[in-house]
């Protein structure tokens, strides 16, 4: 994703027009995956308590995030102990817990996103030295208050921009009670986009569509989230997707190209995926997602992933990798022209699926709440 250098706020066919014209340029830049050649396997590389996040940390490891509190890290000789315990200060009712694990650019700092004992869902930052955490060094760096247990997001990660994008669900319970998805004046049911490298707790990035709004919140760059379960940016093109979990008929993925200048409207709690959820007219500025599915039988809560961008598995290279938590199936999307051509389920099933990690090498964990931790290698 491009630094952005515009304040303008996207209107409707600002925002329909750019995402048009960027989506045919981004994707023609390569040829079309080919997720029906892959051939995959779980390969389990260690077990953890209840794991909930992963990502990429210094000297080729995966720090994973376990839900209440610990964080481990992962490299070739498997899972040690925790360097990082918090659990005195977490609730795991609900949907809480330790959610989210980012590191900036060059891991100078871990930024950890958990729920603390109030429930309140809490953003904060450590400096690194040597590979190693600073405890000493811990500050908050943003706070949201959540209602209920429920659609607390958490998932953190910075952009190709640098920036640290946060996503909040839209406060709980069940059908948006309180209609956080459309109100532009609370950060739930948005991903927000921030800088912590400056300000006093943050500051906010040039470019964000909606500050100096005195109508809206700064940090928002986009909205009309209900639990937006995971979202990451293509390592090689800066596309960002999200895996937003529906409510009781549709669970979608929506996409911005690396071009966007934020301010997209993904239309919940008005719509729910392309359904209408409430009584009256669908958005005039809403983002359809690129991908949606039914509830089934098996498939209910949708698991955002990772466009694959390793070497293990070259038939899957390119190809957008999610799962879903009640199915555990592991799926791929091939897309072109910012479209969705094939679906292909890579039949191989990982449980309850709750996230997906990105290694150093760019290859892919998957991240199951019962306790294993698997790698996707080549069957």
């Amino acid at each position: 994703m491009k630094v952005r250098k515009s304040s303008v706020i996207i209107g409707t066919l600002t925002l329909v027009a750019t995402l048009a014209l960027s989506t045919a340029a981004a994707v023609e830049q390569e040829a079309p995956p080919r997720a029906e050649a892959a051939k995959v396997k779980l390969t389990e590389v260690a077990q953890a308590e209840n794991p909930t996040a992963g990502v990429a940390g210094p000297a080729d490891t995966v720090w994973i995030a376990e839900r209440a509190g610990k964080i481990r890290v992962m490299d070739e000789q498997g899972l040690g102990e925790p360097v990082l315990d918090i659990s005195d200060e977490t609730t795991v009712d609900g949907e809480r817990g330790l959610l989210g694990l980012a590191f900036d650019y060059g891991a100078q700092h871990l930024y950890i996103s958990f729920t603390d004992l109030k429930g309140t869902s809490t953003i904060d930052e450590f400096a690194m030295e040597d590979g190693r955490i600073k405890e000493d060094t811990r500050r908050t760096v943003l706070t949201q208050e959540q209602p209920y247990s429920n659609h607390n997001g958490g998932d953190i990660a910075f952009g190709p921009d640098g920036m640290l994008y946060i996503a909040f669900g839209d406060g709980g319970s069940g059908g948006d009670p309180h209609g956080n998805g459309q109100n532009l004046d609370t950060l739930l049911g948005k991903l927000l986009r921030i800088d912590p490298s400056k300000g006093d707790p943050y500051a906010i990035p040039e470019g964000n569509p909606f500050a100096g709004d005195p109508k809206a919140r700064d940090e928002i760059w986009s909205y009309g989230l209900r639990n937006p379960w995971r979202f990451s940016f293509d390592e090689a093109k800066g596309d960002l997707l999200i895996g937003d979990v529906g409510q009781s008929a549709r669970e979608e993925i929506d996409w911005a190209p690396a071009s966007s200048y934020g301010g997209e409207n993904y239309g919940w709690s008005q719509m729910e995926g392309t359904l209408p959820f409430r009584e009256g007219q669908e958005p005039a500025n809403h983002v359809p997602p690129v991908f949606e599915y039914d509830h089934t039988p098996t498939r209910c809560s949708v698991t955002g992933g990772y466009v694959y961008r390793g070497e293990a598995v070259p038939g899957l290279r390119g190809s957008y990798v999610f799962s879903d938590y009640c199915e555990g199936d592991i799926r791929a999307l091939t897309m072109k022209n910012g479209q969705v051509t094939k679906e292909t389920n890579l039949g191989v099933n990982g449980g309850e699926i709750v996230a997906f990690a990105q290694g150093g090498d760019r290859e892919l964990y998957a991240l199951a709440l019962g306790g294993s931790v698997y790698r996707l290698d080549a069957a």
